[in-house]
């Protein structure tokens, strides 16, 4: 069983009533960890990937929801919104008109299935802290749910590990600290234990379509699915060119070795070789999250494997509470779904435009979603309205968290349909019908500013 370490970690697991095939995968990571393995992968390794862009494909109308007609849906939902001081799933979050992420999420698949006439099931997989939240909110939705299969399934939970010795963190003033999810690999780890893979597969569903549910840009177009299911692939990810505000982010490359496509994650890249990863005109595409793949072809793979994929190891060190730095460092062990990518044979990925990718990881992609960059038609999907997406930075000091955010912009977004980059610096509150346009940067006040209703930012 391995290390007293492990075989109380491993206990601590099933005492909180872990699926087994979860503490087995676990347990694999943790073995790493004590090997030395750090999940790194040297520029030295890898080559730029090139892709073929969606944009030169052809799908016919009758391919495409022939396609969509087995496919089914998963909308990652895990995530509490901490970085911007929320403590509920951050698919809660308004973004347009009164609806949060979920409402839209929900109304763009219903209006699938009722143009398309197909079935589309739509499930989340939720942590253990957004479940109640999220379930209750979808209540009004009474025909989301397809009989047979469940709404949601349940991402697992693993236990934070002391940085000095790999014990399990023990934390009785918060005992829910003592515990995190191990990254959106879990995915394929959670849908073995909890029987959903063979549940969809005895319903006829040939492939599932995966993102994020703070991507309200990655909606099962039929089109996509079309080529996926055509392509043969067994796997797949849809990416974007990268633009300056991908710099810290992964990339697609390829790997030397074997010619298989690998992505690489920030936290798997070393400090010599981020001037590479910051590169992009050698790394020029990174994934949106949004990926398709084979059922029949993830359950083989997967016996195979007794259960363990092996995806790249993230070694992610943080204090075991987040919000305290005099609280022990914690390592915890995590995986990025879109890893697979390397264990398939024939994967593919997919240049798609950037209208699929519009995730809010921060307020500052809040404000552009929340703004008339965007329109959302009857269909509930999103339309970039100007060619570009305008560059948006807030100063953390006043706008990083929700609340604070919320007070500065009290009657909504301004208008940043013309603008090019918009740079706030210290404390400003925005009034109604604010304009940005072009090159913007407010300077800090002295003290708390406004600009004024009506103001066009830009002309001066």
């Amino acid at each position: 069983m391995g290390s007293p370490g492990l075989k109380r970690a491993r206990a601590k697991m099933a005492d909180a009533g872990v699926e087994e095939t979860a503490i087995e995968v676990f347990s694999h990571y943790y073995r790493l960890l004590e090997h030395g393995e750090t999940g790194m992968i040297p520029e030295s390794s890898i080559d730029p990937l090139d892709m073929e862009s969606l944009a030169d494909v052809t799908v016919s109308d009758e391919d495409g929801v022939a396609a969509l007609r087995t496919t089914a849906v998963i909308k990652l939902n895990g995530g509490l919104g901490t970085s911007m001081g929320m403590d509920r799933a951050k698919s809660l979050l308004c973004v347009r008109r009164g609806m949060s992420f979920l409402d839209v999420i929900a109304r763009q698949v219903l209006h699938l299935r009722e143009r398309y006439d197909v079935p589309l099931p739509l499930i989340f997989m939720n942590s253990f802290r957004t479940s109640a939240d999220t379930m209750a909110a979808l209540e009004r939705y009474e025909t989301l749910a397809v009989d047979g299969l469940p709404l949601e399934f349940l991402q697992n939970k693993e236990p934070k590990l002391l940085e000095k010795d790999l014990a399990p963190a023990s934390y009785p003033k918060n005992p829910d600290l003592e515990w995190c999810p191990p990254g959106h690999g879990d995915l394929y780890t959670a849908l073995v234990g909890t029987g959903l893979l063979d549940q969809l597969i005895e319903q006829g569903y040939e492939r599932v379509f995966v993102s994020n549910s703070d991507n309200l840009g990655a909606v099962a177009d039929p089109r996509v699915a079309g080529w996926f299911a055509e392509s043969g692939a067994p796997f797949a990810i849809e990416a974007v060119k990268r633009t300056p505000s991908d710099k810290k982010g992964g990339h697609f490359a390829r790997r030397k070795s074997d010619g298989r496509i690998v992505l690489r994650e920030t936290a798997q890249t070393l400090p010599q070789d981020l001037k590479d990863l910051a590169d992009l005109s050698r790394h020029r595409f990174t994934s949106t999250n949004n990926l398709w793949f084979d059922l029949k072809a993830m359950k083989q793979a997967l016996v195979q494997r007794e259960g363990v994929l092996g995806l790249p190891l993230i070694r992610n060190v943080k204090n075991l509470d987040p919000s305290d730095a005099s609280t022990p460092k914690v390592i915890q062990i995590e995986t990025a779904m879109g890893a697979a990518i390397e264990v398939f044979d024939g994967a593919r990925t997919i240049e798609v435009g950037r209208d699929r990718f519009v995730p809010v990881k921060t307020t500052n992609d809040l404000l552009v979603l929340r703004s008339d960059v965007y329109g959302i038609g009857e269909d509930y999907v999103l339309s970039q309205e100007p060619d570009a997406v305008p560059y948006i930075e807030l100063d953390p000091e006043f706008y990083k968290f929700l609340a604070d955010f919320d007070q500065r912009f009290p009657e909504g977004a301004p208008s940043l349909r013309g603008a090019t980059s918009f740079k706030v610096n210290g404390d400003w509150t925005f009034c109604r019908e604010v304009e940005v346009r072009g090159d913007v940067e407010l300077q800090r006040p002295r003290s708390g500013d406004r600009v004024d209703a009506g103001r066009v930012l830009g002309d001066d």
